[in-house]
């Protein structure tokens, strides 16, 4: 029924299709253990037009996808891989810097080579990919078995190239370097097309994707004394339409928007997006639970979507006070927060987002379910990203693509606590720009779902 009337199935899925029950995002030493642990998917974004699909993983690669023209619906084949970032090593701070992929944004095509930004931790970089034509020479002087007589060839021929084959090359054209003393969490690019901003734990820098030297400090919320740190940023993004305007998100819960034409650093928010805790529900993890993992624009810079670890929160824009809507994600999971600390997945970080209309937000959970919700909190869609949806790909029963259509008074009553596997959980997904498909990282595999 919920096919029917809903109308998601899964569609395709790339990576590994084997046991991958084990490897977790935050496993220690994978590599040691499992020969693919380097797959874990990190990071997925598709580009403007949606053609192209991109995923860094935890091995410092950056695979591309683009569509399958050939196919009915929304199916993709492999573009072409590079690995973006190596991992390095800290000698100042005797600290390693890992090779994971953090985030991918890609640049608005202007011709046709396709640009786009890789950041790990510390360094990002500015990738151009363009199809490069590998030619031969096909004629010499002493081809057809011609040889020089008396050491003098009779007749000189300029040799002759012919195309051999394309391929898909990618060379960094940029490398922003040195600019961070924390861990990257966040880049994006403005809509002017010239500059982008990244963001770690403490400071935002502004850039200009031609100069890779220099970067200009917009935010810095570093105290004198480090001991009167209070809050961190968790993700920056740029508004969609107004190239002065954006707005990041803290561990204390709130949302600033800052305006960069007021000051060039820019202490001063225009607005906070706060909604005040209710002093009942205080707790020892009250704080942990607050902190906001990631934060999106819709398409018409109207609102703002923000995600906590129990709860998904749409905000007017002109509305500081309090959000639209509240839809509790997790909220069968407040007895358990003791162990989901001591285990530490109160600390994941799942990402949501907007559809290209608007109308639908997306976020992930455990158990390898993500929800696709409208955007009054109404209708809850709960999808599976399991490896057995591959396996029936082709029949369009509803069981087969473990869909779970859910109302708001029967959700909590299917959800078995004790049943969950933390271990599996979706915390990284794309929404096509023009589309209702959807890209969602499980661990090691690429799950495509589409709206029909």
């Amino acid at each position: 029924m919920a096919e029917m009337e809903f109308g998601w199935k899964f569609a395709q899925c790339f990576g590994d299709k084997g046991e991958v029950e084990d490897i977790t995002e935050d496993s220690v030493d994978l590599t040691t253990i499992f020969p693919y642990a380097a797959d874990i998917i990190s990071t997925v974004e598709f580009d403007h037009t949606g053609d192209y699909l991109a995923t860094g993983d935890k091995g410092g690669r950056v695979v591309l996808f683009e569509r399958n023209d050939g196919k009915k619906g929304c199916e993709y084949k492999f573009y072409t891989e590079f690995q973006s970032h190596e991992p390095e090593f800290d000698y100042l701070k005797s600290l390693e810097i890992e090779e994971k992929i953090n985030k991918i944004k890609w640049c608005k095509r202007q011709n046709a080579a396709h640009f786009l930004l890789s950041t790990n931790d510390k360094t990002i970089k500015l990738w151009k990919v363009f199809e490069k034509s590998l030619k031969v020479v096909a004629e010499n002087n002493l081809s057809d078995g011609l040889r020089p007589q008396n050491g003098r060839i009779q007749q000189l021929r300029l040799p002759k190239l012919t195309h051999h084959d394309t391929i898909i090359a990618a060379v960094p054209r940029k490398v922003y370097a040195n600019a961070h003393a924390y861990h990257i969490n966040s880049i994006s690019i403005n809509s002017d097309g010239e500059t982008y901003i990244s963001a770690d734990d403490l400071r935002i820098n502004l850039w200009n994707l031609n100069i890779s030297d220099q970067s200009f400090n917009i935010v810095d919320i570093k105290p004198v004394n480090m001991e009167e740190l209070t809050e961190v940023i968790t993700a920056a993004e740029f508004h969609p339409s107004h190239c002065n305007l954006f707005m990041y998100s803290s561990s204390k819960g709130t949302i600033k928007l800052s305006d960069m034409r007021t000051a060039a650093l820019c202490d001063q928010h225009s607005k906070m997006f706060e909604e005040q805790e209710d002093p009942a529900n205080k707790s020892f993890f009250s704080e942990i639970i607050s902190s906001i993992s990631d934060v999106k624009f819709s398409r018409d810079g109207r609102y703002i979507l923000s995600r906590d670890y129990l709860t998904l929160k749409i905000w007017d824009i002109n509305m500081e006070t309090r959000p639209l809507k509240t839809i509790n994600i997790h909220d069968h999971l407040r007895n358990k927060l003791c162990d989901l600390y001591e285990n530490d997945c109160i600390f994941d970080k799942f990402e949501c987002t907007f559809s290209g209309d608007g109308q639908n937000v997306l976020t992930g959970s455990y158990n390898n379910y993500f929800h696709i919700y409208d955007r009054e909190g109404l209708t809850d869609i709960a999808l599976q990203a399991d490896k057995s949806a591959f396996k029936a790909k082709r029949v369009g029963a509803s069981s087969k693509s473990k869909m779970l259509a859910r109302t708001k008074s029967n959700k909590k009553e299917e959800i078995n606590v004790d049943a969950i596997d933390f271990n599996k959980k979706i915390l990284h997904a794309s929404w096509h720009p023009n589309e209702n498909s959807i890209a969602v990282a499980a661990t090691n595999n690429l799950f495509i779902f589409t709206c029909v």
